[in-house]
């Protein structure tokens, strides 16, 4: 199988490696990314289309058409955002976006990258982990093919990232100490990109992918 994959925030940290990563794969025929600003790669495989407003994809929708994969790596952090912007910006775009996207391409797997401690009952106490849920649950509501949800947890960027914070650089120094310690919360982003594409390509028995499962899905 041949990916054919769109990305989103591919000017963001996580959506940089998972590009790179896709643009190295031989699996991987062709990406499409959306980005606000340009991302600054240049590749035959690759595709960029500029657009300011993600709440109204109309205008490019006909260019969305006859892909198999979506790697949704757009995302903001809570920290700052009140409650009725974060769900904005998470809930709602997400779906808006997703929701056009499963209807150009019924066949395409949608990986989105959600994030650990997700509350998948929408009732926990933390209102980020409660928006998180109610999108992973009403995006498998959608009529793609497949959904996952990554709920990755620490992750290391490449050395090479260009949207990785500088503290980053001091969480690189101890990674190898944490990574033994919590196996379970930490993983690089390359293996979170891998897993991505390995699952569109060979699949997996569960919806929800937690580091662990990360892991696994880099032995395929």
């Amino acid at each position: 199988m041949k990916i054919k994959a769109i990305i989103t925030g591919a000017t963001g940290m996580v959506g940089e490696g998972v590009l790179h990563e896709s643009l190295l794969n031989p699996d991987v025929e062709k990406v499409l990314v959306i980005n606000r600003k340009p991302c600054g790669v240049t590749n035959p495989k690759l595709t960029e289309i500029i657009h300011a407003n993600f709440f109204d994809l109309s205008p490019i929708s006909e260019k969305l058409k006859d892909y198999n994969a979506c790697f949704f790596c757009l995302g903001v952090s809570s920290v700052g955002l009140k409650e009725d912007k974060y769900y904005s910006l998470t809930y709602t775009l997400t779906m808006q976006m997703a929701g056009i996207l499963a209807k150009q391409n019924p066949d395409m797997i949608f990986c989105y990258v959600s994030g650990a401690g997700t509350d998948s009952t929408e009732k926990g106490r933390l209102n980020w982990a409660r928006v998180k849920g109610k999108t992973e649950n009403d995006l498998m509501k959608l009529p793609f093919k497949k959904v996952y949800a990554f709920r990755p947890g620490f992750m290391l960027p490449l050395k090479e990232a260009k949207n990785a914070k500088s503290y980053y650089s001091v969480f690189r120094i101890f990674y190898p100490a944490i990574h033994k310690l919590m196996p379970k919360f930490v993983s690089t982003l390359q293996e979170v990109a891998i897993a991505m594409i390995n699952v569109v390509i060979k699949g997996y028995e569960k919806s929800v992918i937690e580091v662990k499962d990360v892991v696994e899905l880099n032995k395929k």
